[in-house]
């Protein structure tokens, strides 16, 4: 790696090496090879008999072998990179030269091609995010039963359970899974349309047969790995494709941002933690600090995905009538930072939802300072059952709660409510009650059961879409 020049952190850093070959070179230059061969085979079987054989072996010996210096040399020379990598190709196969771009427009090759790299790239992100929600879905099932204080405000409200609350987080991934697959199979291939869109090109080449135009734009799609073209475009497809997957990916970092921050809340109040490696340094200064930095990229880059849409908004929004070139330069940062970025969020959210670190005790702590506040229309009405008038003690439940908060807000204290109403023989009847009383597992209403449920009815169906990537971090008991 070079020192001397500026390096994308997105590649030099994060990035994992799958995504970054996805927006290299290498693939990029090696796709257009291969969208010239498909054009070229599909060509010669509808009767271009001037291609031949011979030609479509070379074309397909030197896909990969790219002369980057001489098409770098020739590009400078011709100010245009598609014909600067024509004349590269056709330097490796003298024989095909004169048949490669044949019909052809720029965008042949350049809009396939990036067609050809968004479909991979969800593919590469769908795997991931297929990952994520196994392993989450798994730590939702462990933890389902394991009462915590919930918070409404960021003030404490009703318990729930830790594993209901990942639940929350479990189905915006799953909602986000089923955006990534609808992207991925709403996308249709450029295909073979000329210059404006009207395959003005390829007619004269067939000699006006309309039926060969289209057998051919069919099967050059074909041949590229999509199901069908889209219908009609102008020289380029149109840029609300881009709109529609830069959309998902920034929907998907708004996700990823809502559970690194809770999980950051959490980490502040001590109850779970991201993983933290035995030599890891925390603050230069403040040696006790174990920060939750792998959350706070997830943010960062979070943050930075979500920005991304108001490019290809704007993008789209001025391709004047068949095209104009404004989009060119910022669509190859737009389109590669929206996958790199989604690429290493998923990435670390991996790695710190399959190593939560959960601590009981703090939860248990804090539910003992919220609980007996919690518990007191449950005492009211065990009261009553004893024979009790409700509404005194009502005001019994008041005075002693009143002076409970003010141990603990004023003199920093526990809450010993509890310990006020076992010294006050109004209360006797119940005694005996209490711990039971104050059970915590009795105030998180349906919240296990709502675990189980959404594992069976969502999280398993949508999964079930992906058999070829499921199973490697899911428990399988949860599909019983």
């Amino acid at each position: 790696m070079s020192h001397s020049t500026y390096q994308s952190p997105l590649t030099s850093r994060y990035a994992s090496k799958e995504m970054a070959y996805n927006f290299s070179d290498d693939k990029k230059f090696s796709t257009w090879r291969q969208l010239w061969l498909n054009l070229a085979t599909a060509e010669k079987e509808l009767g271009l008999n001037d291609i031949t054989e011979t030609m479509l072996d070379e074309m397909k010996a030197n896909l990969t072998n790219i002369d980057y210096d001489m098409a770098a040399e020739e590009e400078k020379r011709r100010r245009h990179d598609v014909m600067a990598h024509v004349h590269t190709f056709g330097v490796a196969c003298p024989t095909a030269a004169p048949i490669i771009h044949l019909g052809a427009t720029s965008c042949f090759v350049t809009d396939n091609a990036d067609l050809i790299v968004l479909r991979d790239g969800l593919k590469l992100l769908i795997a991931k995010l297929v990952t994520v929600i196994e392993s989450l879905a798994t730590f939702s099932n462990t933890n389902k039963a394991l009462p915590t204080l919930g918070f409404t405000h960021f003030q404490p409200a009703q318990l729930t359970t830790v594993g209901k609350r990942a639940t929350l987080w479990l189905q915006e991934l799953v909602w986000d899974l089923r955006n990534f697959d609808r992207a991925c199979s709403d996308l249709c291939f450029r295909g073979v349309k000329g210059t404006t869109g009207t395959q003005g090109s390829f007619l004269s080449l067939f000699n006006g047969d309309h039926g060969k135009v289209e057998a051919l734009d069919r099967r050059v799609t074909e041949l590229s790995g999509f199901s069908k073209p889209y219908a009609v475009t102008g020289q380029t497809y149109s840029r609300k494709v881009d709109i529609d997957i830069v959309n998902v990916l920034a929907s998907f970092g708004a996700t990823a941002h809502k559970i690194a921050t809770d999980i950051r809340l959490l980490a502040n109040l001590k109850e779970i933690e991201e993983p933290f490696e035995k030599d890891q340094i925390g603050s230069s200064a403040m040696a006790y600090k174990r920060n939750p930095m792998r959350c706070e990229r997830i943010c960062a880059l979070g943050r930075h995905l979500m920005a991304l849409p108001s490019n290809a908004l704007a993008t789209a929004s001025v391709q004047w009538l068949e095209r104009t070139l404004d989009d060119s330069a910022n669509r190859r940062i737009t389109l590669a930072e929206s996958f790199l970025t989604a690429d290493i969020v998923l990435t670390i959210m991996q790695n710190v939802i399959s190593g939560l670190v959960i601590y009981p005790q703090v939860i248990q702590a804090r539910i003992s300072q919220e609980l007996p506040f919690m518990a007191t229309e449950n005492i009211i009405m065990a009261i009553v059952k004893a024979g009790g008038d409700r509404q005194v003690c009502h005001e019994k439940i008041r005075v002693l709660s009143h002076q409970a908060a003010r141990v603990v807000k004023e003199q920093g204290l526990p809450n010993d409510l509890i310990q006020r109403i076992q010294a006050d023989e109004y209360f006797q009847p119940i005694w005996a009650q209490l711990e039971q009383l104050l059970d915590p597992s009795t105030f998180v209403g349906r919240a296990p059961q709502q675990v189980d449920a959404f594992i069976q009815n969502e999280v398993i169906p949508a999964l079930a879409a992906f058999p070829h990537l499921t199973g490697k971090h899911f428990d399988a008991s949860l599909s019983v």
